[in-house]
């Protein structure tokens, strides 16, 4: 065999030639773990991005109290549960206060109360009506939602059951950028004022704290386009006052 013929076997040899024991499980190892960075890395921008997008978006459209407040033809107040008696809770008490508030000003036409009535002897609108009524909003005023269980409820039945396209809508602090980012996704112009939670240091931290793992909830139901329990059907109420038919 020629010098040349030796040296082409040995190139076909090399190149056939299998990995050296332990090259492909490191180069495996080297690709999980750059597939598992990834993922955290995506992860972890989710976790970042998702609560700066809401916040920036809303930015324009959180006021602190009715007096920054635009007008509107109906003003939203979000659920926050009633106690063994009936009663609204503290927080409810405040969001329904700014609701009232506002009413009184002229800056709304009618109050759409949203919240929970999945059970007997549990009505979370009925007692929120009864609150308003009870302070000088006509009854004639007061709209229930009695299928708005979570925000992206109320704000997805805000626009396909009472045909709501523009509004207010009353919470606190740490609910406000979501309410607001959620009702405008979902069709209805809103614009949110901000119900006080002194006084609730404890609850308001908790508030905060859920906040985290809700926003990107809320997120996630945008993008799934998920339907709530009960899309409808249409309810005309509101009709004379928001201008829809």
């Amino acid at each position: 065999m020629t010098a040349d013929a030796r040296d082409a076997a040995a190139l076909g040899a090399e190149v056939g030639a299998e990995p050296a024991d332990g090259v492909v499980p490191r180069r495996r190892r080297r690709r999980a773990v750059r597939a598992v960075a990834l993922l955290v890395a995506v992860a972890l921008g989710w976790l970042v991005v998702v609560p700066v997008v809401v916040l920036l978006a809303t930015a324009g459209h959180r006021h602190a109290d009715a007096d920054g407040a635009p007008t509107a033809p109906v003003v939203i107040v979000l659920g926050a549960g009633i106690d063994a008696q009936g009663n609204p809770s503290p927080f409810l008490a405040e969001r329904l206060d700014v609701a009232i508030d506002l009413y009184r000003r002229g800056a709304v036409r009618a109050v759409l109360m949203s919240g929970d009535n999945s059970r007997a002897g549990y009505d979370e609108v009925g007692s929120m009506a009864t609150y308003a009524v009870a302070r000088g909003v006509p009854a004639s005023a007061v709209v229930t939602d009695h299928a708005g269980f979570d925000t992206y409820s109320s704000c997805y039945r805000a626009r396909s059951v009472w045909g709501i396209d523009r509004a207010l809508v009353v919470t606190q602090a740490f609910h406000l950028p979501r309410a607001v980012f959620l009702c405008r996704r979902l069709g209805v112009e809103v614009d949110g004022v901000v119900a006080s939670d002194q006084g609730f240091t404890e609850v308001s931290r908790a508030g905060w704290v859920r906040e985290l793992p809700a926003v990107h909830k809320a997120a996630l139901d945008l993008l799934t386009r998920r339907t709530p329990t009960f899309p409808g059907p249409r309810e005309h109420t509101l009709d004379g006052v928001t201008g829809s038919r």
